[in-house]
């Protein structure tokens, strides 16, 4: 199994290189390379685009135990300093998702070594942040082939101090659903806008609309977000502009709201089509199922987890984050939960810098749990 010293070495090296979604080309390699000096006599590896997935055979097996990690990174500027910072430039691991692949790489280092009672069916997932690598990788005929009977995963919270470990049954994440909106008018000179179609204020007008879905036709004691993160117009002060795209994600606690959310939002851009005759196109992105966490699974886990001496458990509250881990759970029964990493910036932030210290902590707790899963 992997020393500290390791297991720090290999996530350092992880996050030198993020990658494009579908693209984690020199990443894959690398966890390749750490898979391939493995104990193989129970391994088996199978390649899925730029995915792996990996079994180790049990000895007396009576089921067969899913764990996933992502493996891509974010198209951002990193900005921590750091003497291992990313090499890519334009992306960051500003997820943890380096993190994450360690410690399945540590888990299967364990394993690997000292075959389990049950099947274990390690899943390396690309495309985590976009555009969503877990339902092809779920309607995979290798999938298929191998399917779990329950699966489990983790993700880094840099809110919770090294040695935490958060979750709840039922609804942990949210729906979610990613767009791209275009509009096209015609363009003209400044001085004469009665001869233009201008699509800066088209678009100003529909993302103020937007943002009445949320208030006027979700139900108050439901939630969701409708954000627009992006937006870009014009070329030139003195020149209408014929063009605008915004960027935007929608999140929502429930499918129905969700349903609800994006037919509000098709119904909207018919009005400022007709209204500034102008075209609107609506482009959906990634859209990920919530992570719902089984019971059963989930309140085992808690359970196992509060007598353990060297972490504190601590009740999650749901979030209206997004994670396609919620498609496999979806597929077959299982649990995500949050783990402690002490970073004083938040995810997706350019200067995240989780504590390394987290990983064995998860490392020597999923081995445990594992272990006891796998006995009852």
């Amino acid at each position: 199994m992997y020393t500290k010293e390791q297991m720090y070495h290999i996530r350092q090296e992880l996050h030198q290189i993020p990658e494009e979604g579908f693209k984690e080309w020199e990443t894959s390699k690398t966890i390749r390379h750490y898979l391939d000096n493995l104990d193989q006599k129970h391994m088996r590896i199978t390649e899925w685009q730029t995915g792996y997935f990996v079994n180790i055979d049990g000895y007396a097996p009576e089921q067969t135990i899913g764990y996933r990690t992502d493996i891509d990174g974010l198209p951002m500027t990193e900005q921590t300093g750091l003497p291992y910072s990313s090499v890519h430039e334009g992306f960051m691991h500003a997820c943890g998702h380096d993190l994450h692949m360690t410690i399945a790489l540590s888990l299967l280092s364990y394993f690997s070594e000292r075959q389990p009672k049950d099947n274990l069916l390690f899943i390396f997932q690309p495309a985590e942040e976009g555009p969503g690598g877990a339902e092809p990788m779920i309607q995979s005929k290798e999938y298929e082939a191998l399917r779990p009977d329950w699966m489990m995963a983790l993700h880094v919270h840099p809110h919770l101090a090294v040695g935490t470990v958060a979750t709840k049954e039922g609804l942990l994440f949210a729906n979610t659903a990613e767009f791209n909106l275009h509009l096209r008018g015609k363009s003209g000179h400044a001085a004469y806008p009665h001869e233009a179609n201008d699509m800066v204020v088209a678009s100003s007008y529909l993302i103020t609309q937007l943002q009445s879905v949320i208030s006027r036709r979700i139900d108050p004691i439901d939630s969701a977000v409708i954000s627009i993160g992006k937006l870009e117009s014009g070329t030139k002060e003195n020149i209408v502009a014929s063009r605008a795209s915004t960027e935007g994600t929608i999140r929502t606690l429930s499918k129905d709201s969700m349903d609800r959310v994006q037919k509000h939002v098709t119904s909207m851009c018919r009005g400022i089509a007709e209204s500034f005759n102008c075209e609107v196109v609506i482009e959906w992105g990634s859209a990920y199922k919530q992570v719902w966490n089984d019971a059963t699974k989930t309140n085992d886990f808690i359970n196992w987890t509060k007598k353990q001496p060297n972490v504190q458990f601590v009740e999650s509250e749901r979030a209206m984050t997004g994670e396609d881990f919620g498609f496999f759970l979806d597929d077959v029964p299982g649990f995500m939960f949050w783990l402690g990493v002490d970073g004083e910036a938040g995810l997706h932030e350019p200067t995240l810098n989780p504590k390394e210290e987290a990983i064995p902590v998860a490392v020597e707790h999923v081995i445990g749990y594992l272990q006891q899963a796998m006995n009852k």
